[in-house]
């Protein structure tokens, strides 16, 4: 992993560096999993959760080409927040694939254990009116402002559409973070029941974006038994799309987190970038290539390179924590 102090090349670079020869990939990754499912894991096949998006798309179209489709069971999990566009999509890319599917709503589950209530009981801390057919998000601001810490803010709309945005005490945005991971977390059981059922093993969908920043919660999304796109840069997971003949509607769907009750991108909330734009900056950092080189091919300054430098260095800190095994005395 590249550091901030790493001597920096002055050599030339552009998108063209993330170009990968997709067919050969595919073959590299299948084999991945083929090795790691029957034999180091010694399971029958892949389980994992399908939301619509491009990340699980692939994975799940690399599990059936690598396992067979009847050896792969996808599980869609909407609950009440859930955008009814992820559903429509994940069940395009099954049909696309052949793979066996199955739906559970999480959605009771959620309220059973107060995940919503909870939320909206740390919004009212802010916005006393919150109820009853109000959205809420939760953003960052842009990481080009360079102070290598995140400042979120709480958005609400009224129920007549009303946007207004809220600086959070630090109690709220942890209690509203804290409520939203029990989603994540649900999910991943339901994942687990499938797989110990079938005597499978869970895949995990991460890119190598979203593994290097943390952009996961804690024994929810972020746990699996193997994660067979962590490398690729998500231009990279876009590339295998293609050449996997995941539907077209997904490959030109926006990243969306489909965590809170408004329409959300992955770059508003959690990485303030678009992802074309940060896997630059990322592939940058980690091969020593100058950010006068990376700026040019980014479209961005080198004082924005730097500040979204910074940016990845504070979150690379967060993610310590994610990626740790649990302390023991043994």
């Amino acid at each position: 992993m590249q550091t901030l102090n790493a001597v920096q090349q002055p050599r030339p670079f552009s998108p063209d560096a993330l170009k990968l020869d997709a067919e050969a990939e595919i073959e590299r990754i299948c084999a991945f999993i083929r090795e790691a499912v029957l034999k180091d894991l010694r399971k029958r096949g892949a389980t994992l959760g399908l939301s619509g998006g491009i990340d699980s798309s692939v994975t799940a179209a690399l599990c059936a080409r690598a396992l067979g489709d009847r050896k792969v069971v996808g599980i869609f999990m909407p609950e009440h927040d859930s955008d009814p566009e992820s559903l429509r999509l994940g069940q395009a890319l099954a049909a696309a694939i052949g793979v066996e599917t199955v739906l559970e709503d999480i959605g009771p589950s959620l309220a059973a254990a107060g995940c919503y209530t909870r939320r909206d009981g740390f919004i009212r801390q802010v916005v006393p009116e919150f109820g009853e057919g109000w959205g809420c998000k939760v953003v960052l601001e842009d990481a080009l402002a360079g102070r290598g810490y995140n400042i979120s803010w709480l958005v609400v709309a009224n129920p007549a559409g009303e946007q207004s945005r809220h600086r959070m005490p630090l109690d709220v945005y942890l209690g509203m973070i804290a409520a939203a991971n029990m989603k994540q977390r649900t999910r991943k059981q339901i994942e687990y029941y499938h797989a110990d059922r079938l005597n499978f093993a869970v895949a995990g969908t991460p890119n190598r974006l979203e593994y290097d920043q943390g952009f996961f919660v804690k024994n929810g999304d972020g746990a699996a038994d193997f994660k067979p796109i962590a490398h690729l840069y998500k231009s990279q997971v876009y590339q295998l799309a293609e050449a996997l003949g995941v539907p077209e509607d997904i490959r030109r769907r926006p990243p969306t987190t489909d965590t809170w009750s408004l329409p959300q991108g992955q770059d508003e909330y959690y990485f303030s970038l678009p992802f074309a734009l940060m896997d630059l900056c990322l592939y940058g950092l980690e091969n020593g290539i100058a950010s006068e080189a990376v700026a040019e091919a980014a479209g961005l300054t080198a004082d924005q390179v730097d500040a979204v430098w910074r940016n990845i260095a504070s979150k690379r800190k967060v993610a310590e924590y994610l990626h740790a095994q649990p302390l023991t005395m043994i």
